[in-house]
């Protein structure tokens, strides 16, 4: 896989994030009639669980013998998605349905666009990860085309605790995206299985509790389905691929187009008539995605000693080690994964907050 195309593979990943994730409202107001919020929520989790745990049964039948290019997941990793379980398959989910009952649509739509913007935060102030006023004026172009995309002059908007909790849900969104950064090394298909069974099993038993229904027999395959395709899950697994290279606050903001991608589907499926507002919103938008893409950092930064696992390449700027007989075999694409060390190295050349550049910035720098 030459260079240019694996420089562009973490948006196209990021992107394909966002048009799974803007799938969800349209589709899901196309096949569902009236179901209980949290036992819905726990099928979709549970889709996506089961649906990655498919794929990961038929790629070991598949690939027979050969070693897989990403990295396992670990009993080290158990912390990192026990938080991405909790905060973003429990917490979130369960603090949106509940507040959402209070909260007209309208001030829903709008206060759901703080979610890029929590990424952000987190990803800034506690996460230390470099955000500079490049990437901070795109989150403030996409958020603003969210906003006139989600606009309606004619809703309600009020605040109150029910909108304090659609906030608060997006800020615990915004710490799982933030958390699954640390497995975005792994194999992204076990980490969204993990992630999915448990918050499905969990949001479940909180559904019976409480005494919500099962629905009909026939409907459930196609919760899972849906699941499986954008509720946590495929979406969730090219989140985590964009995450690996592009960094938390970066990915976050891709996934912030997901209402226009939804805006697209629902003139798809119900032929709704675009809003007054969407050629507005599409050009915030497109500048957005220019800074965002656009972006160029680069200075001189040191990498200090490491010795870590994931998937990488060895004509870049960073992988020069030795192999031993134990080493799996490089893919097709020139990739494989294994325990390697990193020497001290003080270089320059254009970087991102990947898995490799996760340095402190001076505000000179940012």
């Amino acid at each position: 896989m030459t260079f240019q195309i694996r420089l562009y593979l973490p948006l196209i990943f990021a992107t394909l994030s966002a048009v799974f994730f803007g799938s969800c409202a349209p589709v899901t107001k196309y096949f569902i009639s009236d179901t209980d919020p949290l036992i819905l929520a726990s099928l979709f989790y549970l889709g996506s669980g089961f649906g990655m745990m498919l794929i990961i049964i038929s790629r070991t039948f598949i690939r027979g013998d050969r070693y897989p290019v990403d990295s396992p997941v670990t009993i080290h990793d158990i912390p990192s998605l026990a938080g991405m379980s909790f905060f973003g398959g429990i917490l979130a989910p369960v603090t949106l349905m509940y507040s959402m009952q209070d909260t007209p649509a309208a001030t829903g739509s709008l206060l759901l666009n703080f979610e890029p913007v929590a990424t952000g935060l987190v990803a800034a102030f506690l996460f230390r990860e470099a955000v500079g006023r490049r990437i901070w004026a795109a989150m403030a172009l996409i958020t603003l085309s969210c906003l006139v995309l989600s606009y309606n002059p004619e809703g309600v908007f009020g605040f109150s605790l029910g909108a304090i909790g659609v906030l608060l849900a997006c800020t615990f969104w915004g710490f799982d995206n933030n958390i699954s950064r640390k497995v975005s090394g792994k194999d992204p298909f076990m980490c969204i299985m993990i992630k999915g069974l448990s918050a499905g099993i969990c949001t479940g038993i909180i559904a019976l509790i409480i005494g919500e229904n099962i629905p009909d027999v026939m409907s459930i395959p196609l919760f899972l389905l849906i699941g499986f395709f954008s509720f946590g899950g495929l979406a969730s697994v090219f989140f985590l691929m964009a995450l690996r290279s592009l960094g938390a606050a970066r990915t976050g903001l891709f996934l912030a187009l997901s209402p226009f991608f939804g805006v697209l589907f629902s003139f798809i499926l119900f032929q709704d008539s675009f809003q007054q507002g969407f050629p507005l919103a599409f050009c915030f938008m497109a500048l957005g995605v220019y800074l965002l893409v656009s972006e160029s950092h680069t200075h001189t930064h040191t990498h200090l000693p490491i010795v870590h696992e994931h998937r990488h390449v060895h004509d870049d700027s960073h992988h020069h080690h030795q192999h031993g007989p134990q080493v799996p075999p490089m893919s097709s694409s020139g990739e494989h994964s294994h325990l390697h060390a990193h020497e001290a190295i003080t270089h320059e050349h254009p970087h991102k907050p990947d898995l490799h550049h996760q340095h402190e910035h001076d505000k000179k720098r940012r």
